[in-house]
């Protein structure tokens, strides 16, 4: 009695790839994300390339990862991807204190986040 397979939540044209723990808030993040939502991979590459972001970099790796898995795991044509989902999520928060004046302590939040980038291979219109 083993444990059943697991099932593949992406569709057959999709593949996918998660970068967890990055050092930037979700709010910041999603600002690069809403910049290659819907793309195709190659125009998104190049804007995430250009960005003046620091967090682009890692953003950046992250589709170059989900290119790579479409490519090798699921034979999809590098070509023909779009980003069809690209979310950011909430990860840990570092809980750090200031000195403030007249002896009390402000509160410094360090907040981490993930995002997960979903590439989908576009049918070709006739």
């Amino acid at each position: 009695m083993g444990q059943a397979v697991n099932v593949r939540r992406e569709g057959d044209t999709e593949a996918k790839a998660v970068a967890r723990n990055l050092r930037v808030s979700p709010q910041k993040l999603n600002l690069v994300a809403q910049l290659i939502r819907g793309k195709k991979v190659t125009s998104a590459l190049a804007d995430l390339e250009f960005s003046r972001k620091r967090i682009a970099r890692d953003v950046k790796k992250t589709l170059e990862s989900a290119i790579a898995n479409a490519e090798n795991n699921h034979d999809l044509d590098v070509d023909a991807l779009v980003v069809s989902q690209a979310y950011v999520g909430k990860s840990i928060v570092m809980k750090r204190f200031s000195p403030r004046a007249r002896g009390r302590a402000g509160r410094i939040v360090k907040a981490f986040s993930n995002i997960t980038i979903v590439v989908r291979q576009a049918e070709e219109k006739a």
